[in-house]
């Protein structure tokens, strides 16, 4: 017995370069992006600081190395911050924020629905006493979308009173905004509204648009002039970098395609319901499903081609570029014929 293809939900990291971007990497204009500063790299950094309303940028090899780029500097060692519960930075960094960054993480719950604290948690929470040794909570650290949420947005305004109360507080305010994209296009606004009041903001290219590696972290100037020698520390600084910033550009003009991926997921999502599964309605281009035995049920769609992985105790399964409407039906597919 053949087979089947295997359709591949498990994230949206997993899409390849295509042609147009093969072409461009491999046509770029490139030079030591240490020494003089690549200027395909410099282009794609004025670009994103632009889209996302700051004055300056830097690329990354990875999110995870520009979120920890940031916390390094708006962190001292034993500083508390302050971040959603279940937040990238939190989970999923390798606890790179306290053993690098020396933080002290606390997490907020999410009191305004999933993946989404209050202004007056933030207020609650960051509140201490002038005790000599109490943690000094200096920073807050948000994520839109907010991946172990299931792809859960945080609105303009939400946004603009966590960032508010923060200034309040004397905190910084740091956004991973690895998914930002997705959040921008499923509101229908642009970036920049999404990054008011923050210090410091990641993206990520080589999520939902497709770029095979590559974020970048803005800011204000001398921000970014500090974040490029923390860069260089962790062993970011890279030589001819325009190759893979070119791939960055070709994928900046793919932001408005993600919306394909959101129908894609409500697709999926509504098919699955229709088959029994308890799934909560996904908000960009994450699923999330409760399901008796996850392992149990990872396998049996792993029998069938059917690709995804296990989140918070439940199932994700992501859309992306390389899954199509028709990709998702075949998938809903074979998980109703193998009665799963």
């Amino acid at each position: 017995m053949t087979t089947p293809a295997a359709i591949d939900l498990r994230s949206d990291t997993v899409t390849r370069p295509d042609e147009q971007m093969l072409a461009a990497m491999a046509t770029a204009d490139v030079g030591d992006d240490v020494l003089d500063h690549d200027p395909t790299t410099r282009t794609l950094e004025e670009r994103v600081a632009q889209l996302l309303g700051t004055p300056a940028a830097l690329w990354v090899p990875s999110g995870t190395m520009g979120n920890l780029i940031a916390l390094m500097l708006h962190l001292k060692r034993g500083d508390r911050f302050l971040a959603p519960r279940g937040a990238h930075v939190l989970n999923h960094e390798l606890g790179s924020a306290a053993w690098l960054a020396g933080g002290m993480p606390d997490p907020l719950e999410w009191d305004a629905g999933p993946g989404r604290p209050t202004a007056e948690a933030v207020r609650s929470q960051a509140s201490l006493t002038m005790a000599y040794d109490a943690l000094h909570t200096t920073l807050l650290c948000l994520e839109n979308t907010h991946n172990g949420a299931g792809g859960a947005i945080v609105p303009p305004h939400e946004h603009a009173r966590l960032a508010a109360a923060a200034k309040e507080l004397g905190l910084k305010v740091h956004l991973d905004g690895a998914r930002l994209w997705n959040a921008s296009v499923a509101l229908g606004v642009p970036p920049a509204a999404l990054t008011v009041g923050v210090d410091s903001v990641q993206v990520c290219l080589s999520k939902g648009l497709g770029a095979p590696v590559g974020s970048v972290l803005a800011g204000d100037v001398e921000f970014i002039k500090a974040g490029r020698r923390v860069r260089k520390m962790l062993g970011g600084g890279v030589r001819q970098g325009g190759v893979v910033a070119a791939a960055g550009l070709v994928a900046l003009d793919r932001i408005d395609a993600l919306a394909d991926d959101h129908d894609n997921a409500r697709i999926l999502a509504e098919g699955l319901v229709d088959r029994g599964w308890q799934v909560t309605a996904p908000q960009t281009n994450m699923i999330l499903a409760a399901v008796p035995d996850v392992q149990l049920t990872l396998q049996r769609l792993r029998s069938v081609g059917v690709l995804a992985v296990p989140m918070n105790g439940q199932i994700r399964f992501v859309t992306h570029r390389d899954v199509s409407k028709s990709d998702v039906e075949e998938a809903l597919r074979r998980i109703g014929e193998a009665g799963i």
